[in-house]
């Protein structure tokens, strides 16, 4: 039987992630589900953006999964490149150490290519060897831009950046409307291999509508990760809809696609897992959990102990 450390760091076992028509797999062509978190804007909250909060996340949440959302306007990288770089850098070691896929978020509604060019093609080559890095290229695309006209060439724009260093890690698209249009980019999708494609809801506002876009897409061959989900309303505040959000979870544990919930901060709002004022390193008891945290907290310790408990089965 593999040694128990082994099977609590799926990047080790696993190994760099890829696509097959509309699954994500691993380097043995076997599907494999991300399920974790993403950190809050890093210029808004930086002190969440430390080794000992993704380690104890790892350990104790059990997420195989986490997402630096690298903020860029108002205070983010365009005004402070070497910062919001360093925060990245911090997650993604602690990352590497504790044996999780790290997904490098551009967090931003508007494009910036010049900057997220310099950005990818700094982190590209820095993190060459990283077999668990996962690029996110655009957060979510203002409703103002179409797929075609300019996300999809945005896209094409920063796509050589990476490959130049990492030619065959996983990269995530933005999508249309806040990335809530899948089924638009699988009409037209981006020539390149190990590429998926993004759509993010939040419970109370997002329902049936955007799981048939899904569905939809994935009828056209592309493949889907969830690199931004809430239990609540869309923004980001408001009423926690549980049957919903349980909705939500059986329809992409069903068709195998991976999702990474918002946020881990301490902000007054109901996406928020943590009450106002909890520690930023993790070390957490439930008194530090908002309701939107146990919820994934729970949810995330059943379901990885599962797919853990089923790998241990299949190697011993």
């Amino acid at each position: 039987m593999r040694n128990i450390l082994e099977m609590n760091r799926p990047a080790l076992q696993h190994g760099r992630l890829k696509t097959s028509g509309t699954k994500i797999v691993d380097e043995r062509d076997q599907p494999f589900v991300l399920r974790g978190v993403s950190l809050f804007w890093s210029q808004w909250m930086p002190q969440f953006y430390n080794a000992e909060l993704v380690e104890w996340l790892a350990h104790d949440w059990r997420i195989n999964a986490i997402r630096a959302a690298v903020g860029v306007h108002k205070g983010g990288y365009i005004e402070n490149p070497d910062a919001e770089f360093q925060r990245a850098s911090v997650i993604i070691e602690a990352a590497l150490k504790t044996g999780i896929y790290v997904i490098v978020d551009w967090h931003s509604h508007l494009p910036e290519i010049e900057a997220a060019s310099e950005f990818f093609d700094r982190l590209a080559k820095r993190y060459s060897d990283c077999p668990n890095l996962i690029f996110e290229l655009w957060n979510e695309p203002a409703r103002s831009f179409s797929w075609t006209k300019d996300i999809k060439p945005y896209h094409e724009a920063i796509l050589p950046a990476i490959r130049k260093y990492c030619p065959d890690n996983l990269v995530i698209l933005g999508t249309e409307n806040y990335s809530q249009r899948v089924d638009v980019a699988a009409s037209n999708p981006i020539s390149d291999i190990n590429i998926a494609y993004t759509l993010h809801f939040y419970a109370a506002s997002h329902r049936q509508l955007l799981r048939q876009r899904i569905e939809r897409a994935m009828d056209n061959g592309i493949a889907i990760l969830v690199t931004e989900y809430g239990v609540c309303e869309a923004s980001g505040d408001g009423f926690i809809d549980e049957n919903e959000t349980k909705c939500w979870w059986d329809f992409l544990n069903t068709r195998g696609l991976g999702y990474i919930n918002w946020a881990i901060s301490d902000k007054a709002e109901s996406s928020a897992a943590l009450v106002p004022g909890s520690p930023h390193n993790g070390n957490w008891d439930t008194t530090c959990l908002t309701r939107s945290g146990q919820m994934i907290r729970d949810h995330i310790r059943t379901m990885n102990s599962i797919a853990t408990d089923v790998r241990s089965d299949l190697t011993a």
